[in-house]
């Protein structure tokens, strides 16, 4: 089902933005889903931690927004693991998680996100930093 969803450009050197979504609940990928059409975003989801790392790696995104709390490996570790990969330790991380203590936030900045958005989030909030770590421009 997730690969209904999906919407791949075949290379990862492109012109036009790709954002890569990694939760295990279905229906928050399906709701980021609907924030990237409307952006007219390109994007691939991903529902378990070991297909966010393989689809990170093989599809280097521009951006990835990232659950934090995920059965087997979590987001910080996801995290972790994707910035000590010289080919994905660049792609920006937005952690996307219902952790709102400090020690959480703390952790996960930790990890290598570059930021984070509570749940539930706004859809212009989740818009603003999806344009500002994509530079996209407004017209």
């Amino acid at each position: 089902m997730i690969g209904k969803l999906n919407k791949i450009l075949g290379s990862p050197y492109r012109n036009i933005p790709l954002v890569l979504a990694i939760d295990d609940d279905f229906d928050n990928l399906l709701f980021i889903s609907y924030i990237l059409d409307a952006l007219n975003i390109k994007y691939v989801l991903a529902n378990t931690s070991g297909e966010g790392i393989s689809l990170a790696i093989n599809q280097l995104p521009n951006l990835i927004l990232l659950d934090i709390v995920m059965p087997k490996i979590d987001g910080v570790e996801i995290t972790r693991r994707l910035k000590q990969n010289s080919f994905t330790k660049d792609i920006p991380i937005i952690a996307v998680t219902g952790l709102t203590h400090t020690k959480h936030i703390k952790a996960i900045k930790a990890a290598g996100c570059d930021d984070y958005i509570c749940k539930p989030f706004l859809i212009e909030d989740m818009e603003m930093k999806i344009i500002h770590f994509l530079n996209l421009c407004l017209i």
